[in-house]
C-alpha cells in the first residue's frame, strides 16, 4: 500500500502536521491551489509573554487576478525576516533547545526570498530533516491534475500511484466517499491529539496549536516521539 500525504505549503506548520506526514509514504505539495487571505499558508502562531502571537509573511497581491500559493512573491519592502527572527529570539532564546536549532533558522531568515511557496517548502524541509521524516516530495503543479475536492485528490493519487489516502478529520466534510472507493482508493483518517509538554511562560497555560517551532524549541529530539502519537 502507498498511502498519500497530500496538503497545501504552509508557514512553519502546527506539530499535526508532521504528524500526518510521518504517517505516509509520499507527501504532495498542493502549490497550484488558491492562496488564503489571512490563512496559514503564510503565518503561524508562536507564543509570548502576552500569549500567542501571529507572525506573517507580507506578500503582494495583484487586483482581479486569481492568486495562487506557488506565484505569490513576498512583499520585500517589509523587514518581515528580522521582525520574525528577533520575535523567536525574544521568546525563545531561554527555551531548552534554541541553541540547539537557531543557527539553522537563521540562516533560513538571512535568505532572501521573493516566492513564498518556496519559502515554506524550505522550512517545512529543515523541520523535516530535523524530525527525520524521510519521504519523497512532489508538488502538484508537475503532475498536470485538474478538479475540484474528491476530484482532484484522487486525480493526484492516481497521478502517483498511490492506493490510499490520509486525510485530516476536516475531509469529511466535503470528502465523497462512493468515489475513492469507485477509484479503489483507500481513505484513512488521522487520529492526533495535540499532546502537552513544558512550554514558555507556563504561568499563561498552554497554549496548543501553535508552530512546530514551539514544540521544537521546548521539546528538542522529543518532539519525534509525538510523530506515532494518535
Amino acid at each position: 500500500m502507498k498511502t498519500a500525504v497530500i496538503h497545501q505549503p504552509q508557514y512553519f506548520p502546527y506539530l499535526g502536521f508532521f504528524h500526518k506526514l510521518n504517517q505516509g509514504d509520499i507527501f504532495v505539495a498542493m502549490d497550484t491551489v488558491q492562496f488564503e487571505r489571512r490563512g496559514l499558508q503564510h503565518r503561524n502562531k508562536i507564543k509570548t509573554s502576552q500569549g500567542s502571537q501571529w507572525i506573517t509573511v507580507p506578500v503582494c497581491h495583484r487586483a482581479r487576478e486569481e492568486e495562487f500559493i506557488n506565484t505569490m512573491e513576498i512583499n520585500s519592502e517589509f523587514p518581515w525576516s528580522r521582525k520574525h527572527w528577533n520575535a523567536i529570539v525574544t521568546n525563545y532564546a531561554r527555551a531548552p533547545y534554541f541553541a540547539q536549532y537557531s543557527s539553522g533558522l537563521e540562516k533560513i531568515f538571512q535568505q532572501e526570498w521573493v516566492n513564498l511557496c518556496e519559502l515554506n517548502m524550505a522550512m517545512m524541509r529543515w523541520v523535516m530533516e530535523i524530525l527525520e521524516i524521510n519521504k519523497p516530495i512532489v508538488y502538484m503543479s508537475t503532475l498536470g491534475v485538474e478538479g475540484n475536492k474528491s476530484e482532484l485528490l484522487i486525480n493526484i493519487c492516481q497521478a502517483i500511484g498511490a492506493n490510499a489516502y490520509l486525510s485530516g478529520i476536516g475531509g469529511r466534510q466535503y470528502m465523497n466517499m462512493a468515489e475513492f472507493a469507485t477509484a479503489g482508493i483507500d481513505v484513512f483518517w488521522q487520529e492526533f491529539s495535540y499532546p502537552t509538554y513544558t512550554q514558555m511562560f507556563p504561568e499563561l497555560g498552554f497554549a496548543p496549536n501553535l508552530s512546530i517551532l514551539d514544540t521544537l524549541f521546548c521539546c528538542g529530539s522529543d518532539t519525534k516521539k509525538f510523530l506515532n502519537v494518535c
